[in-house]
C-alpha cells in the first residue's frame, strides 16, 4: 500500500503547463476570503449583470418548468422556438436574414463556443489571431487545444480598431481563424460597417474565418450591427452573440452562432460529441426573452448610463482619463503617468479602499496601462466605492 506521504507519479497532461488558472477564478477566491473576514469588498470586476430578465421571460420559465414532459434529453441542435427566436431577432435588430433550420446554432455560452469553433476549424499546430488587449479565454482555450496563438494589436491610437496595414504583412499561411470583438471588450470601442467590410475582404482575401463575439451591442449602444450585415460575410464568418449581457441571464448559460450552413453542421459535429441540448423550460423562456421591445432595452440602459456617470467619477478619483464615447457594461480608463505600475494601484484600491477593480494587463499587454471597472453594481454600492477611493487618495 502505497504510502500517504509518498509522492504520487501521477501527473496532470502537459497541456495544462500552458494556461493557469483563470484570472477572475483566482482573484474572487480572494475577495471571498476578505469577505469573509468582515471586510465588505464591492467587486467592479467582473460583468455579471445584477438586473434580473423580463418578467414574462421568468414568467414562461416557471410555467414551462411544470410540464411534466420537458425534462427530457433536447436535440443537440436546440428547439426549434428557440432557433426561430434568434433568427427573427437578428432580422429585427441588424437587418440580417439567417435559415432558423441551418444557419443557427445554440450554445451554453460563448466559452463553449471558443471550445467548438476551435475544435471543428483548427489542428494543433495551426495558428489563430487574437486581439490584445482581448478576451483571456480566446488564448487560453487555442493554447489547450494545441493551437499556437497570433497576436494582433488593438491601441489606442487607433481607436482600438485592427490596424490592416500591420495584419497585412503578418504571414497568413498557417492562420485558420482570427478572433474579433465588437463592441469591444475591455475597451468599450464599437465597430462601424466600415470594419466589418474590411474584416470581411480581409478574410476572403486570406482564406481565414473571422469569429465575431458580439454580446454587448445592445448596451449603451444606439445602433447594434453585426458583421453578417456585410454582404458575403456568412461564407468566411462566424458570429457569436449571448443572452447573458443583453438580456440579464448570465446564470442562464445560454448563447447562439450564426454562419454559413455548413459552417454550423460542422460545429454542431463536435458539439453533439461534447454536451446535450439545453433544459427545454430554458430555451422557451429565451425566445420570449429575445421578444423584448426597445423600451426594455432602454430600461437596462437608464441604469447603466447612471452608473458609467459614477464610474467615471471613480475613474476621475483615481487619476484615470477615459474615452466617454464607450460602449458596453464596463469602463475602460488609463492610468496616470504618475502610477508606475496597474496591478500595484489595483492591488492598493482592494486592501485599502476594500474595492476590486480590474487591471488591464490580463487582457494583454496592450491593457498594462489600463484599468477597467464593471457597471454591473448597483448605484448606491458604486458611490459607496467612489467615497472609499476618495479616502485612501486623500
Amino acid at each position: 500500500m502505497k504510502m500517504e506521504n509518498q509522492a504520487s507519479k501521477i501527473k496532470p497532461a502537459q497541456r495544462l503547463a500552458s494556461v493557469s488558472e483563470y484570472y477572475f477564478s483566482k482573484k474572487l477566491k480572494e475577495v471571498a476570503q476578505m469577505n469573509a473576514q468582515g471586510k465588505d469588498v464591492i467587486s467592479l470586476g467582473i460583468g455579471s449583470p445584477d438586473m434580473p430578465p423580463s418578467e414574462q421571460t421568468v414568467q414562461t420559465l416557471c410555467e414551462a418548468a411544470r410540464n411534466p414532459d420537458g425534462h427530457g434529453y433536447m436535440p443537440y441542435a436546440g428547439i426549434p422556438e428557440l432557433r426561430r427566436a434568434f433568427a427573427g431577432w437578428y432580422k429585427k435588430w441588424y437587418g440580417v436574414e439567417l435559415n432558423p433550420d441551418t444557419e443557427i446554432q445554440p450554445l451554453i455560452g460563448s466559452k463553449e463556443g471558443i471550445l467548438h469553433v476551435t475544435l471543428a476549424f483548427v489542428n494543433p499546430g495551426e495558428q489563430v489571431l487574437v486581439p490584445n488587449p482581448g478576451y483571456p479565454t480566446y488564448t487560453s482555450l487555442s493554447k489547450i487545444l494545441g493551437a499556437e496563438v497570433v497576436n494582433y494589436n488593438l491601441k489606442e491610437e487607433n481607436g482600438w480598431m485592427p490596424d490592416f496595414d500591420e495584419l497585412e504583412k503578418m504571414d497568413m499561411s498557417r492562420v485558420k481563424l482570427m478572433w474579433t470583438n465588437y463592441p469591444n471588450m475591455p475597451t468599450g470601442a464599437n465597430a462601424t460597417p466600415q470594419l466589418y467590410e474590411k474584416l470581411v475582404d480581409f478574410a476572403r482575401r486570406k482564406d481565414i474565418v473571422i469569429v465575431n463575439d458580439n454580446p454587448y451591442s445592445f448596451i449603451l449602444n444606439e445602433h447594434p450591427v453585426s458583421i453578417l450585415s456585410v454582404p458575403g460575410a456568412k461564407d468566411c464568418c462566424i458570429e457569436f452573440n449571448s443572452m447573458s449581457k443583453n438580456h440579464n441571464m448570465p446564470g442562464w448559460r445560454i448563447g447562439m452562432l450564426a454562419s454559413n450552413a455548413d459552417f454550423v453542421q460542422w460545429i454542431l459535429k463536435v458539439k453533439s460529441n461534447i454536451d446535450s441540448g439545453m433544459f427545454r423550460a430554458m430555451q422557451l423562456a429565451a425566445a420570449v426573452a429575445l421578444e423584448a421591445e426597445k423600451e426594455w432595452y432602454d430600461g437596462n440602459n437608464a441604469n447603466y448610463r447612471n452608473r458609467r456617470r459614477l464610474a467615471g467619477e471613480i475613474m476621475n478619483a483615481l487619476g484615470c482619463t477615459y474615452n466617454e464615447n464607450q460602449t458596453g457594461m464596463f469602463l475602460w480608463g488609463k492610468i496616470p503617468e504618475s502610477c508606475t505600475d496597474v496591478e500595484e494601484l489595483t492591488e492598493r484600491v482592494l486592501h485599502e479602499a476594500r474595492v476590486f477593480i480590474t487591471p488591464g494587463f490580463i487582457f494583454g499587454s496592450n491593457g498594462k496601462r489600463f484599468i477597467r471597472i464593471s457597471l454591473c453594481c448597483k448605484e448606491d454600492k458604486l458611490a459607496e466605492a467612489l467615497e472609499r477611493i476618495r479616502k485612501i487618495k486623500e
